[in-house]
């Protein structure tokens, strides 16, 4: 069977792509090969364990999560599109070139806790239009409808690409004989309805009343209001976690907690939520906080943080709906 590749794709696609646009992709998939290799040499290549670092959330980085950030800061730094970036790791954001017309959000590392126990791991990125000829911190606080292209890359089994520019999601293989990222999946839709859900069951305590009460009538099954059975799944990853929804449906919640009240949400809106979200709806699926679409939301700064819920379109607006 012949496969079209990443390149051959763009080149056809719709949407929101223009060639410049082709090429920033283009140059985060190839990084994101560099990445893959340093994770399949592992201890070979001594790059596990800590860092012996914070990031600007305050967790403890990984070796690999700066090797990913710095593989993604030098490649896009020198891109001629781009204008600027913002990683996950970093306190401020990188400018990059003058006239750069997109900036490049990204987490260069999603789910770095599984590195040392050989589990998946992801890197998440979202591309806006840039607002000025040289790059401004502001210039990255716009909304998700505002994403010109979105997507990730599963470090697995496999590693596979999901990709949106606005018309549809896709997915792509990488072929390590080739060294190609291959489109392997068209047009992804997730299923209104699903019995699986995704959630970190240890927070429980600190729910609000509506996600207590949507979680307990699951665990209920057939017994409840629902009238069937559910299964949880829970990879730590967000990447592996909406992989499978967009695989097979389902519903992803990291809701809003009362853990830490200075935290709205573990997620990060710019680095995650938003281009999860927009992936998630463009494969028929929903996003939204519990009380708003999470791509409606105006940034405020660079680290915001939101709850999200995500996944099959029908039990998204259930939850949204016992919030309200």
């Amino acid at each position: 069977m012949s496969y079209r590749t990443l390149s051959q794709y763009l080149e056809q696609q719709q949407g929101n792509l223009t060639p410049a646009l082709a090429d920033v992709i283009e140059t985060i998939a190839n990084t994101c090969k560099t990445i893959d290799l340093a994770l399949q040499k592992g201890a070979l290549a001594g790059v596990l364990g800590s860092a012996e670092l914070e990031n600007v959330q305050g967790e403890t980085q990984k070796k690999l999560d700066v090797i990913s950030n710095d593989y993604l800061i030098d490649a896009l730094k020198a891109h001629k599109n781009v204008g600027g970036l913002a990683s996950e790791e970093l306190d401020d954001f990188t400018p990059a070139q003058d006239n750069g017309e997109y900036l490049v959000l990204f987490d260069p590392l999603d789910g770095s806790s599984n590195i040392d126990i050989n589990m998946c791991v992801g890197t998440i990125f979202s591309i806006l239009p840039a607002k000025n000829s040289v790059t401004q911190a502001e210039d990255f606080f716009q909304a998700g409808t505002q994403q010109v292209a979105a997507g990730y890359v599963l470090y697995g089994p496999s590693t596979m690409m999901a990709l949106t520019v606005g018309a549809g999601t896709d997915f792509f293989t990488f072929d390590p004989e080739t060294q190609q990222f291959l489109l392997t999946s068209e047009n992804i839709q997730v299923a209104a309805d699903t019995q699986e859900y995704a959630i970190n069951a240890s927070n429980q305590r600190h729910w609000e009343a509506p996600i207590k009460r949507y979680i307990e009538e699951l665990q209920a099954g057939k017994t409840s209001v629902r009238e069937k059975d559910f299964n949880m799944r829970w990879v730590a990853c967000m990447v592996g976690d909406i992989h499978r929804i967009l695989c097979r449906s389902g519903i992803f919640l990291y809701p809003y907690d009362t853990k830490d009240p200075k935290k709205a949400g573990r997620l990060r809106l710019m680095y995650e939520a938003n281009p999860m979200s927009m992936l998630m709806e463009q494969a028929g699926g929903a996003s939204t906080t519990g009380r708003v679409r999470i791509m409606d939301i105006q940034p405020t700064e660079l680290h915001q943080r939101v709850p999200v819920i995500i996944g099959s379109k029908n039990e998204v607006e259930l939850a949204t709906r016992y919030h309200h």
